[in-house]
This record gives C-alpha cells, structure tokens and sequence, in this order.
C-alpha cells in the first residue's frame, strides 16, 4: 500500500510541475509602444523575433517568460515585413516590404550577413520562407517569388546571386495585394502561397512557379472557404493555419497528402485578436501578433502578441 502511496505522489508532483511549466508561457506577450509589428518567427529554444513596419528593427523575446528587447536597431526608410529562420545556421530572413529587398542576420552575433536589392519601386515583399534548398520571398504586387539558393548548412549566396520566379498555371493577380504569406511542406518540394485578394491558396512548384489553386470544403458548415485577407501561414504536419487578418480569425485547414484540396475544420478566435497577421509555433500554441491594422500608428500606440491553443 505505502508503496503505491509513493508512486502516486510521484505522479502527482510530476503532474503539478507540468501544469506550472504550462502556466509559465504567457497568454500575452508585451511589445514595445509604437513599434508597428507584423511578422514573427520562433528561433532557437523559447526564443521569437517580430519585426518592425516602422523602422526595420527587429524585436527578440522569449516565449516563456514574455520579456524582450529591441535585438536590431530600426533606421529611417528602412521595413521588416515577414520573418523565416533557419535552424542550420541560426539564420533571421526578413522580407522588406515597400524596400524591395530581403535581409539576412546571424541570430548568433545579431550581424547582418546580407542584404538583397530584390526590385525596386512599386513592390511589395511580405513574406519569407526556408526550405533546405532555398528562401523564398513572395511580392504582394507582383505575380513573382523572389529565390536565394542555399548552399551546405544554409549559406547564403552572394548579394546579386538571387532569382526571380515568375508565378504561372493556375495563379490569379488582379488589383490589390496579391501574394502574402507562404510555406513549404518539409522536404521542401512544394510551397503553400496565399493570395489575399482572390482569397485563396496555392500549391506552387519551386522548380517551375507553377501554381496549382487548393480546392477547400468547409466541413464546419459556419467557417466557408474564402480566404480574403490571408496573411500569414503556418504548417503544422498537414494542418495548415492561415490568418485572416482583419476577420481576426486563424482559419484551419486539413490538408489532403497531395495538396491538391484540403477540409477547413475550423477557425481559431480570440477577444484578444486586434487584426493578427502572423503567427509562430511553440508546442501545442499558436503566437500570433496584433498589428492592429485599424488603428492609426503612433508612438503611443500599444501591441502585443496572444497566445491560443492549436
């Protein structure tokens, strides 16, 4: 009997620590006043990274604790749109918006390794993605990716080595903001790209740019399947999480094994949302960032990131 006794105080303890480790990761994350953030990736352990809309700079914190600080310094003319990391080199990729380029840190050393002149007036790169191949950077307002080749443990090419990818096949661009947010599937032989506008999402080959549309049924019968204002994406196994920014909701999507459709299974709400456009994965959460996209900016202006279940 004693001997029972002690093993479930032994369970009991290793119970109680397990509900205060969960409860130690915060519902809600705490960005600086007037920052402006809209992307955010998970980096090495607990840490994150958000990036600046008003001056570049670049937010790192910790998940379980909530506390950060500026990590890069923000300049005049200078954006951080979408974030991707790469676990083999410690690499930070930032897509730069209205800038036309894309910029590359060493996580590391906090170093800038690279900068990418992409295009110039009239673009707009949002979002970035990393595959064992490449980093791919989508153009809301033009029908092409642009690619950075990697080479052995994630090194990146020189400053004029980069492609560009025009997006064809079954790709719609039309007036407004077109290609937003994107993933890969693991071994990175296909990416997920989501147009804002049409409210859809692609399969795209990285080889070829061709695009194939993802056929969805909502089988909630409540949800639909209009992705208009598809931001930011994230693939969890098959499950693809797609934020729909000014809806405040994070759409969940369940994968067919060839892409070619996929069953939205239901949408993530909180009264926290105040306009998210990306999100980033710890465990069984989902962080998503409030860019507050209906408020007018200002240096007193309060963000945050929530926390919700998957």
């Amino acid at each position: 009997m004693r001997k029972f006794a002690v093993i479930y105080a032994v369970l009991l303890v290793l119970l109680v620590s397990a509900v205060a480790a969960a409860k130690a990761f915060s519902d809600n994350i705490l960005l600086p006043n007037g920052f402006r953030p809209e992307g955010i990736v998970s980096g090495s352990g607990t840490d994150f990274y958000v990036g600046s809309l008003a001056d570049g700079s670049i937010y790192k914190g910790d998940l379980r604790t909530g506390e950060g600080a500026v990590w890069v310094p923000g300049a005049a003319g200078r954006v951080a749109v979408g974030l991707a990391y790469d676990q083999r080199s410690g690499y930070l990729f930032v897509a730069g918006g209205v800038t036309g380029t894309g910029t590359v840190y060493d996580t590391r050393t906090g170093a800038q390794v690279a900068s990418y002149q992409f295009t110039t007036a009239g673009a707009f790169v949002n979002d970035v993605m990393v595959t064992r191949q490449a980093a791919y950077f989508t153009d809301s307002q033009r029908a092409q990716l642009y690619v950075l080749p990697l080479g052995p443990g994630g090194a990146v090419p020189a400053a004029g080595a980069f492609q560009t990818l025009p997006l064809v096949g079954e790709w719609q661009q039309i007036a407004g903001f077109n290609a937003n947010g994107i993933e890969a599937t693991p071994n990175g032989d296909a990416l997920i790209v989501v147009n804002s506008t049409v409210g859809a999402i692609f399969r795209v080959d990285p080889a070829t740019g061709a695009a194939l549309a993802i056929e969805l049924t909502d089988i909630t019968g409540t949800v639909g399947t209009s992705l208009t204002m598809g931001d930011g994406l994230l693939l969890d196994g098959k499950t693809l999480y797609v934020v729909r920014n000014r809806i405040n909701q994070i759409v969940v999507i369940r994968l067919s094994n060839d892409l070619a459709g996929g069953e939205v299974t239901g949408a993530i709400t909180n009264a926290a949302f105040r306009v998210p456009t990306t999100i980033t994965e710890h465990g069984n959460s989902l962080y998503a960032v409030n860019a507050r996209f209906d408020t007018t900016p200002g240096p007193s202006v309060d963000y945050n990131i929530v926390r919700v279940s998957k």
